[in-house]
């Protein structure tokens, strides 16, 4: 390959693993980053150079090729005026891509998944069951490791999670089959509008054979009405929900897979997860046996819905990354349903200006026990008094101890950011889980 000039826009993690991808493949390569001290700069070879400051057009324009950060938006105007020069502005999943179709890489197959949320989740459990079936698989993308460190000839899978800014400088993926789990408004500081938002998504569908959309959601409907496609969903989708009996069973064509009681996974929209998942999973040939085992074992991604512990019939969750009332009111959507007892909530921490009067139709759902705590403790307790003001989550544990029997779930869901009592939201999860393991189950 010639040398061909590149400039890679933001380092990091992923402009690390594109400068290393690049150096390999024999491109001379310019880094540019805004920051004076870019993390990364210590691991960058003597050849590569580091240009640190404001981005400048004019200098962008001696290089045919950029490699830009997903963080930076094809707005910017250094990115306008080189593109307006003719540059080619591309990012790190474009040139994944164009690696995989080499005849090195071409035997692999590989899921792409997008959404607004959930992706994160959907992802990591089609890479377990893809293991469970014993498949060579690599995960990753805009979750955990970047795109181009995932490159191997003897991968036979990759699962790549896409942010929407990322699918914005992908053309040329064509995966087996892609998703778009569901769209709601996000980033609109980012794009021109919520239709701009969501034509970015369905830019997933146009470089895949198979699309996967969500029966539930309209928004992941493709448009192209040649395109194959697959679907999920609660109802009138190939991978459904089953009520039949008094049971409620994950469903393939009127077929019952599981028990949802079986999952370790909690809550409806987990229901759907696991469902895109197997849907993902069949397309590309994975043992539908394995990945049914699998989600009888997947816990979660930590402190999203992670399954803690069951102990004497409770089932204990740790949503620690419910860090505003939207996240909690997803957590307990329809909750009470998917359970024969009560639910008993914890809230509490920094409500950031939240009005928590918006939460109170979830919080009718809760017939158990309400305890919250911290700074925003007595704004939560005004807006339903049945949220009892605790010290802190230690004495929210104990208290609901006392009121909870065999069928009930315990959700730590706490709709406010950690700050006021935590270094951040990972630190109050493992507080739970320990504090669970210690007081309930009764391990350390």
């Amino acid at each position: 390959m010639s040398h061909t000039k590149v400039a890679v826009l933001g380092l990091g993690i992923t402009g690390l693993a594109t400068v290393n991808y690049l150096v390999t493949e024999g491109y001379s390569v310019t880094v540019f980053d805004t920051r004076f001290k870019p993390p990364g700069k210590d691991k960058l070879t003597a050849d590569v150079a580091l240009i640190k400051g404001e981005l400048c057009g004019e200098s962008l324009t001696a290089f045919p090729l950029i490699i830009s950060s997903p963080g930076i938006a094809l707005a910017t105007p250094a990115l306008q005026v080189a593109t307006n020069a003719g540059c080619e502005v591309i990012g790190d999943i474009e040139l994944f891509a164009r690696k995989l179709k080499t005849a090195a890489y071409q035997h692999a197959k590989c899921v792409t998944i997008t959404g607004s949320n959930g992706k994160s989740t959907v992802t990591d459990l089609l890479g377990e069951m893809a293991i469970e079936s014993g498949c060579k698989v690599a995960v990753g993308g805009n979750i955990g490791i970047p795109a181009l460190d995932l490159l191997s000839p003897d991968i036979e899978l990759y699962i790549l999670e896409l942010s929407s800014f990322q699918l914005e400088t992908t053309t040329s993926l064509n995966a087996d089959i892609a998703t778009i789990l569901n769209v709601s408004e996000d980033h609109l500081d980012r794009y021109n509008s919520y239709q701009h938002y969501i034509d970015t998504k369905h830019l997933i569908y146009q470089q895949a054979k198979v699309a996967l959309y969500n029966s539930e959601d309209p928004l992941t409907f493709p448009r192209d009405l040649n395109k194959t496609t697959q679907s999920f969903g609660f109802d009138n989708a190939a991978y459904h929900v089953l009520h039949k009996a008094g049971k409620t069973y994950l469903s393939k064509d009127g077929k019952q897979l599981l028990d949802v009681q079986q999952l370790k996974l909690s809550g409806k929209h987990n229901w759907l997860n696991a469902l895109a998942a197997l849907a993902l999973g069949d397309v590309v040939e994975l043992n539908m046996s394995a990945m049914l085992a699998t989600l009888t074992t997947y816990t979660g991604l930590e402190h999203r819905c992670e399954f803690v512990a069951e102990s004497l019939g409770v089932r204990w969750i740790n949503d620690s990354k419910a860090t505003n009332i939207g996240a909690t009111q997803a957590a307990l959507q329809g909750l009470s349903e998917t359970i024969s007892g009560d639910v008993h909530l914890i809230l509490g921490g920094e409500g950031k200006g939240a009005n928590f009067d918006e939460l109170v139709p979830f919080l009718n759902q809760v017939k158990g026990t309400i305890c919250c705590f911290g700074a925003d403790a007595v704004k939560i307790n005004a807006a339903t008094a049945r949220a009892e003001i605790v010290a802190d989550l230690q004495a929210a544990i104990e208290k609901i101890i006392l009121n909870v029997n065999a069928g009930d779930l315990v959700i730590l869901s706490p709709a406010c950011a950690s700050l006021d009592m935590y270094p951040n939201f990972m630190a109050r999860g493992t507080h739970f889980k320990t504090l669970v393991k210690l007081l309930v189950v009764g391990e350390g």
